[in-house]
């Protein structure tokens, strides 16, 4: 499938709340980015969009977290949500809108990305169980489902200790 990966402009909200409310059968996804988008720590350039001939079809967030441990407060990204339309899934889309956002992030000077997600999907992108790095949710979840990835080489070497995700999550 062709698309066009880019971040995201106003004129595609409702684009993506479509495609988050379709995909998940729910609208607490795109109220959660529309709360998100609406903090000061949202950026831009790391909320993107696929479109094929003019139509959003998949969506993809990034959001700055801290890892919080007793040596420190490291920062991070959270990826999450990611959402295709569910006619325009299993075509490579969700894999070219994870990889142009982990290219982003980097470029952006972030060194690692946290991921709550399929234990069988975002190991293809280098994501490891972020206990490897004694890295912990801040609720209950397995281990194989909570992972995390460097964006560069050592990216989370001595960074230990629990996510805090943004309060909005918490309202959603």
């Amino acid at each position: 499938m062709s698309c066009q990966i880019r971040s995201e402009t106003e004129s595609a909200y409702p684009g993506i709340d479509e495609v988050n409310e379709r995909a998940f059968g729910q609208t607490n996804e795109g109220a959660l980015i529309r709360k998100l988008r609406s903090t000061p720590k949202f950026i831009p350039e790391l909320s993107l969009i696929a479109e094929a001939q003019g139509q959003i079809i998949g969506h993809i967030l990034f959001f700055p977290i801290e890892i919080r441990g007793d040596s420190g407060i490291f920062p991070s990204l959270a990826l999450a949500p990611m959402s295709v339309l569910p006619e325009f899934q299993k075509q490579g889309i969700g894999s070219r809108l994870v990889l142009d956002g982990l290219k982003r992030a980097a470029r952006l000077g972030f060194t690692s990305v946290i991921v709550l997600g399929h234990a069988e999907y975002y190991p293809r992108f280098g994501f490891l169980k972020a206990s490897r790095w004694g890295i912990q949710a801040p609720f209950k979840v397995p281990d194989e489902v909570f992972m995390a990835l460097e964006l560069i080489p050592d990216g989370l070497r001595d960074v230990r200790g629990t996510v805090v995700y943004p309060a909005e999550l918490n309202d959603v």
